[in-house]
């Protein structure tokens, strides 16, 4: 009798192992694929702007070691020669609504960084920790690259995953200006060189060209219609607003992505995307988180992320 059950006994026992297995690859086994990710940054950038970025009028170096700068900041704002921040609280959809504005000398003060300094699969860090270690007068949440195995990642002018995915790409140029995208049109090696500074692929596009580019009742995933959420989009050149929502809770109850959408379209944003919300959705200015992160509601904290957008 046992024996004629063996088979059985041994393929339950593998199965389960094996989806323990993939479990554990998925969200929980840390895998370092490049470390100090911040020094290869700025040298792969400084080389990239020599050879196919000659627009660029100055390198980062020569802006900051040429100028010298009147710092004015207080909890709501923050200015100095090259970076003018404004934060606005607004209460819409029965929703708490964070919003900065941001204008820039440069693009370059648009960054990005990875958790630990390093890229790879489950390297988390809480946004206000990522700030912190950068020196960031403001930052928000990333695409979580980290839990995906597709999608294009290039940071700070560097190519990180050439792997595309279906979801929409936000493209930050080098001039600062943004450009929608899909791995269907341009290869991420044709991005780089066309000098793309930033690259996310979470999405969906929200605003593309003054208009909004999603429908009511549109979402990411089977995620719930009203969520926190992140998103970033620009008005002018160098002229930007950084958007987190809070969600989930009594007090808050979240954003669709239409609404969402709608919102940034109203603030003036020509092109607006999404990034990753829920429980991700963290704004950090002057030193301090100002939204009230939460993933299910019964706790306000933070949840450990791959990646940040960082003004500084």
């Amino acid at each position: 009798m046992f024996k004629k059950h063996l088979w059985a006994i041994i393929y339950t026992v593998v199965l389960i192992a094996f989806t323990v297995y993939i479990s554990l690859d998925t969200f929980v086994i840390k895998r370092v694929y490049n470390e100090n990710a911040d020094q290869i940054n700025l040298s792969m950038f400084e080389e990239s702007t020599e050879q196919s970025v000659t627009q660029t009028e100055t390198t980062v170096e020569n802006q900051i070691e040429n100028t010298t700068t009147e710092t004015k900041s207080d909890e709501n704002s923050y200015s100095d020669d090259n970076i003018s921040i404004n934060l606005t609280e607004y209460n819409e959809y029965n929703t708490h609504i964070y919003v900065a504005d941001v204008k820039l000398s440069s693009a370059q003060y648009l960054k990005t960084a990875l958790a630990n300094n390093s890229y790879g699969k489950n390297i988390t860090q809480k946004t206000s920790e990522m700030a912190s270690d950068n020196n960031a007068i403001l930052a928000i949440n990333g695409d979580y690259y980290g839990t995906q195995n597709s999608g294009y990642v290039i940071r700070n002018g560097v190519l990180y995953r050439s792997e595309g995915s279906d979801n929409d790409i936000l493209c930050v140029m080098t001039d600062g200006s943004l450009k929608i995208t899909n791995s269907s049109e341009k290869t991420a090696e044709q991005l780089v060189s066309e000098g793309v500074w930033q690259a996310f692929s979470f999405g969906p596009a929200l605003i593309k060209n003054g208009e909004v580019s999603v429908s009511e009742g549109e979402e990411v995933g089977k995620a719930m219609a009203s969520n926190p959420r992140t998103a970033i989009g620009i008005i002018d050149d160098l002229h930007y607003i950084f958007v987190v929502s809070d969600g989930r809770t009594s007090d808050s109850q979240g954003l669709s992505l239409s609404q969402l959408a709608e919102f940034m379209k109203n603030l003036g944003a020509t092109t607006a995307y999404n990034l990753d919300g829920g429980g991700s959705s963290t704004m950090y200015f002057n030193g301090k988180v100002i939204n009230n992160p939460t993933t299910m509601g019964r706790s306000i904290k933070e949840r450990s992320v791959s990646d940040i957008v960082y003004i500084g």
